[in-house]
């Protein structure tokens, strides 16, 4: 597993790029202060992982996440941060992310949720969890907005899942949207991922049972 690291911290930077660089299986891909270092000295087409923090100056963590699983669906992302408010977490999981840590987790932890992350699970830290489906559950069913549902899929995933909705072929959705086939491959397989689906059917009647559609 090879893991790009972006946090602006130089201590917290170092530590974390040490940790994966001496870690069984985890091979450090970049190490990286900024959003634009990121983008332009990484090879992303060899990364498998990346792990950003969400407060960055400049680009922000977010929109690296966005920009990022844009030209590279195969990254798996993982916000790591100090913030836990719903907004924050939504704002990672709508851009691309499919897992949430909270800065502090202990260092097993955090490589355990990389694998995970890896391993196609939503690792998410235990308060942040706790904290959306309390807020999950004291919201009456018929008056959960289909945007926080929506949310879980970033702009261009939704539009390949309308497309396979559409019943149009991979290269037809492929030349609507001016990506490739392998590019639009790789953001169903997440859309799959993120709703745990078995196929297009089954993809389609999860977005319209939960809004999506």
């Amino acid at each position: 597993m090879r893991v790009c690291v972006v946090e602006d911290q130089a201590l917290l930077l170092k530590s974390l790029s040490e940790l994966l660089a001496s870690a069984e299986g985890v091979e450090l891909a970049g190490s990286h202060l900024t959003a634009e270092a990121a983008l332009l000295q990484t090879d992303w087409a060899q990364v498998d992982v990346l792990l950003s923090d969400i407060d960055l100056p400049g680009v922000s963590g977010v929109e690296l996440i966005r920009r990022v699983k844009a030209q590279w669906p195969h990254v798996n992302c993982m916000a790591y941060t100090v913030y836990e408010d719903r907004s924050t977490v939504f704002a990672a999981i709508k851009a691309g992310a499919c897992g949430y840590l909270i800065k502090g987790s202990a260092p097993e932890d955090v490589l355990l949720a990389l694998k995970e992350l890896q391993a196609g699970g939503a690792p998410m830290s235990p308060r942040v969890a706790r904290k959306l489906l309390l807020e999950f559950q004291s919201t009456p069913a018929d008056q959960r907005p289909a945007a926080d549902v929506s949310e879980l899929l970033t702009t261009r995933e939704l539009e390949v899942l309308k497309g396979i909705e559409q019943g149009l072929s991979y290269k037809e959705i492929a030349q609507s949207l001016s990506l490739s086939t392998h590019t639009v491959h790789g953001h169903l397989k997440h859309i799959y991922e993120k709703f745990q689906a078995h196929g297009r059917r089954d993809a389609i009647a999860t977005a319209r049972r939960l809004g999506v559609l």
